[in-house]
C-alpha cells in the first residue's frame, strides 16, 4: 500500500480509504444502500488493515448513526491501535430529534454533533472532521470558529469539507488565513472515470491551495441522500 500525505498536512493516509456508507443500513434508504452488520463490517475492517489501508470514512448520518457506531465497535473489537489508523467522519446532514437545529453548520449543530460522534465511534478524538455540505443559512465564519474550536480542545486532527464549490472553499481559505483559524485540509469529492466535472475548477484550485482530495464514488448513493435532504429542506419553515 502506498501513502500520501492529506493535503498540506504532515499526516499520511493510504491511497485507498474504506468507505462505511453501507454499514448498519437496516430499512429505508439505507437498507437500500446498504446493510452490513457489526460481524461483516468488522470482517471487512480488519481485510482492509491487513491490507495496508490505514484509512476509514463515516458519517453521522450513515445509517442514522449506526455506521459510526460499527466503526467504533469494529476497531475495538480488532485492538486496532490508535495510532495506526485515520478515523474521518462528517457533520452537516440531520441527525437527533431531526429539530430546527439538528442540521446545517451552525457553532451549535457541530458542537453537539462531534460529541455524539465521539461516543458512538468510542474515540476520545477525531482525526478530519468533514462539512457534509455547504450551508447557505450559516456564516462560513462561524462555521469555521466552531471547527477552529474543536481543534484548540483536541477533540478534531484536522478538518476538512465534503460536496462544496471551489468558490466555497477559496473563501473559507481566506477567512482562515485572515484570521488564523484552522484551515480545510481536504475535499471529499465525486470524481470516476465517468465523472470529471471537478477538473476544471476544484483541482486547479486544490492544487494551488494545498488541499487534499478524496475521491468519492457512489453517485446513485449520494443522489438518494440530497433528495431526502431537499425534502427535509422543503418541510423546513421559511427562512431557515
Amino acid at each position: 500500500m502506498r501513502y500520501q500525505k492529506l493535503g498540506n498536512t504532515g499526516l499520511f493516509v493510504s491511497e485507498l480509504c474504506l468507505g462505511t456508507m453501507t454499514f448498519g443500513g437496516e430499512g429505508g434508504m439505507w437498507g437500500k444502500i446498504g446493510q452490513l452488520q457489526q460481524s461483516e463490517a468488522e470482517q471487512l475492517v480488519g481485510r482492509a488493515l491487513d491490507a495496508g489501508i490505514n484509512f476509514i470514512d463515516t458519517a453521522d448520518v450513515y445509517s442514522e448513526g449506526r455506521s459510526e457506531e460499527i466503526t467504533g465497535q469494529a476497531l475495538k473489537n480488532l485492538k486496532v491501535p490508535r495510532e495506526n489508523v485515520v478515523v474521518a467522519t462528517k457533520v452537516f446532514g440531520e441527525t437527533g430529534t431531526a429539530g430546527v437545529n439538528s442540521r446545517g453548520s451552525s457553532r451549535y449543530h457541530i458542537i453537539d454533533s462531534v460529541k455524539e460522534s465521539l461516543r458512538r465511534l468510542q474515540l476520545d478524538h477525531i482525526d478530519l472532521y468533514q462539512l457534509h455540505g455547504f450551508d447557505p443559512a450559516t456564516p462560513i465564519e462561524e462555521t469555521l470558529r466552531a471547527l477552529d474550536t474543536l481543534v484548540q480542545h483536541g477533540h478534531v486532527r484536522y478538518i476538512g469539507v465534503s460536496n462544496w464549490a471551489a468558490w466555497q472553499i477559496a473563501k473559507a481559505l481566506g477567512i482562515s488565513e485572515r484570521l488564523g483559524l484552522a484551515r480545510f485540509a481536504s475535499l471529499q469529492a465525486y470524481y470516476t472515470i465517468a465523472g470529471r466535472d471537478l477538473e476544471r475548477e476544484l483541482v486547479p484550485m486544490m492544487q494551488s491551495e494545498g488541499v487534499g482530495l478524496e475521491p468519492a464514488g457512489g453517485r446513485s448513493a449520494e443522489r438518494e441522500i440530497r433528495s431526502q435532504r431537499a425534502e427535509r429542506i422543503g418541510r423546513a419553515p421559511s427562512g431557515v
